[in-house]
């Protein structure tokens, strides 16, 4: 089943959206999924931008695999396409999801790409999110680490980024793991910012991360094993493809 529910306290034309999947029983629990977008923009996140569409693989794959666990999917458009600093819209708009989606009573993970990643990090510190799964996240130096506190946090960069900065999330891990020993970092080799040329990969990694983190399976082995080394070992994991169809 799919539904939506919107804002209703602004005008529609800058509400945030989110689409959910799944449902047709009390949910047991849930992932969020966040997209990425600008730096600085005012113009409307809409469905039919790639930002957003390209979550929906995701989305998919959760709700098909998680579905018989009782996994609600729910996929957030924000209200405007950019960060859009001091003002932290994406930020606005998750914690806005998290409140909508505390009717299910339900634990979240929150699964971010790009500016999405950026945006789950800072929204980690909500007492029903149990992890953040952070792909290509945007980070910048000194982002805040505290909120990730008795949180689990995956953290996956291709090498051949182009957009965001590979070097900055592993510093963001490395003082993470501070916080909190339950981190991990994959390097997908060979990959850029769209994910498309290891796309079955990122997708067992976020299905992995997510059932595993709900309890609907045993955490991966290679996720498990990265977690359990020591900094900065446990960071710079190489993401191979016979681990990731474990």
């Amino acid at each position: 089943m799919i539904g939506s529910c919107e804002r209703r306290d602004m005008p529609s034309s800058v509400a945030p959206g989110l689409r959910e999947r799944g449902g047709d029983r009390r949910p047991t629990g849930v992932a969020l999924l966040l997209h990425g977008g600008r730096a600085r923009s005012h113009a409307p996140a809409t469905r039919s931008k790639l930002t957003y569409l390209r979550m929906t693989p995701f989305a998919r794959d959760l709700a098909n695999h998680g579905g018989r666990h009782g996994l609600l999917v729910a996929q957030l458009s924000y209200r405007y396409r950019g960060w859009n600093a001091p003002d932290l819209d994406p930020v606005t708009d998750t914690r806005w999801a998290l409140d909508q989606l505390r009717r299910h009573d339900a634990p979240v993970v929150l699964v971010g790409h790009s500016m999405g990643g950026r945006a789950a990090l800072h929204a980690a510190d909500d007492p029903s999110v149990l992890g953040v799964c952070a792909l290509a996240p945007w980070t910048e130096p000194g982002e805040p680490v505290e909120q990730l506190a008795g949180k689990s946090l995956l953290i996956a960069h291709g090498d051949r980024e182009r957009w965001t900065d590979p070097r900055l999330s592993y510093d963001y891990a490395v003082r993470a793991k501070v916080v909190t020993a339950d981190v991990c970092r994959f390097d997908v080799l060979g990959d850029g910012h769209a994910m498309l040329r290891r796309a079955g990969e990122w997708t067992r990694l976020v299905r992995s991360f997510v059932l595993g983190r709900l309890g609907y399976e045993p955490l991966a082995p290679w996720i498990a094993n990265a977690v359990r080394e020591p900094s900065p070992r446990g960071l710079r994991v190489p993401l191979s493809l016979e681990g990731a169809a474990g």
